[in-house]
């Protein structure tokens, strides 16, 4: 699996290879769909499959002061991705130069000479070229003008709903990762390294890998039962706390996971803590032995959901 980006020509031997071009956060149902159609296309013309995303999302470009939404970071799809089929990932980074472009430039520059592709596939909602004004049927008409393929997906439904990356952060905002996990076909999960902190949770008894929630979207604050995926890639129930810990001062926002049963240093390391279950909203306890009374009941539930 390969990385690359839109600032050079793709090498050789991935040009004439079948795009998967779209957003692509969450690598949900809909996403499988429209990648795994390119992957499916690729291998029956015996050509490379490349997906291409865009970063920043474009909605960060052009509404700066937006709330985090991310679902997966870069290293997250490109592990998605590869696992998917594809042969490259290409990140097309959106700048006042891309957004810029029409729809017809957009085809010409970044289709055609910089991949080369042979043929494209996206999402029928897909749009493109400054101010959107190219759609899934501009794509065709310009791809039979220019020589590539244009292929569209139908959207995904499941239980009578579309899926979506909206409906997922909803799921989430609600505290309902199971609802989230269905539509993703995976845990929601955040990836980042482990901080130094100020040790309280070891003072507790709960010795907690902290980290930062960066550009991921926020989930309803809480604790939750949690999968930790380590560096070395040992997978270890526990649970967590995500939030502002209103019962420490100051408050801080916080992803705070405890691991059952390990003992280790993991500070620095880089994990991955998927939300599995939603056991309460946060709350703020008049002493230290009041939380630790509730920490040890949160534990006590999370063993049994994960179980």
């Amino acid at each position: 699996m390969e990385r690359l980006d839109n600032g050079s020509p793709v090498p050789a031997r991935l040009r004439g290879g079948i795009v998967a071009l779209g957003n692509f956060d969450g690598f949900h149902l809909g996403h499988q769909a429209v990648i795994g159609r390119a992957v499916a296309h690729a291998r029956a013309e015996g050509r490379p499959a490349i997906v291409a995303t865009f970063d920043p999302h474009p909605q960060r470009y052009f509404q700066p002061q937006s709330g985090h939404f991310r679902l997966t970071t870069l290293d997250q799809r490109e592990r998605l991705f590869a696992a998917a089929g594809a042969d490259a990932m290409l990140v097309f980074h959106f700048d006042a130069a891309l957004a810029g472009l029409s729809a017809r430039q957009f085809a010409e520059q970044q289709l055609v000479e910089i991949i080369g592709a042979g043929g494209v596939v996206t999402g029928g909602d897909f749009t493109f070229g400054k101010g959107r004004e190219g759609d899934v049927m501009t794509l065709a008409a310009l791809g039979e003008e220019l020589g590539y393929s244009a292929g569209v997906v139908a959207p995904v439904t499941l239980d009578g709903e579309t899926v979506s990356s909206s409906r997922i952060r909803q799921y989430l905002r609600e505290g309902d990762p199971r609802g989230a996990a269905k539509l993703l076909t995976r845990p929601f999960a955040i990836r980042g390294p482990v901080q130094h902190g100020a040790k309280l949770g070891r003072e507790l008894g709960y010795p907690t890998a902290n980290m930062d929630m960066a550009n991921y979207l926020r989930p309803a604050y809480g604790i939750y039962a949690v999968r930790g995926r380590l560096a070395d890639g040992r997978v270890l129930d526990g649970v967590a706390n995500l939030g502002i810990r209103p019962s420490i001062d100051p408050p801080e926002e916080l992803l705070e996971s405890y691991f059952f049963d390990f003992q280790g240093d993991l500070y620095d390391q880089v994990i991955e803590i998927s939300l599995i279950e939603y056991l309460r909203p946060e709350a703020k306890f008049d002493s230290m032995d009041a939380l630790k009374v509730q920490m040890d009941a949160d534990a006590a539930k999370a063993r049994a959901v994960l179980a």
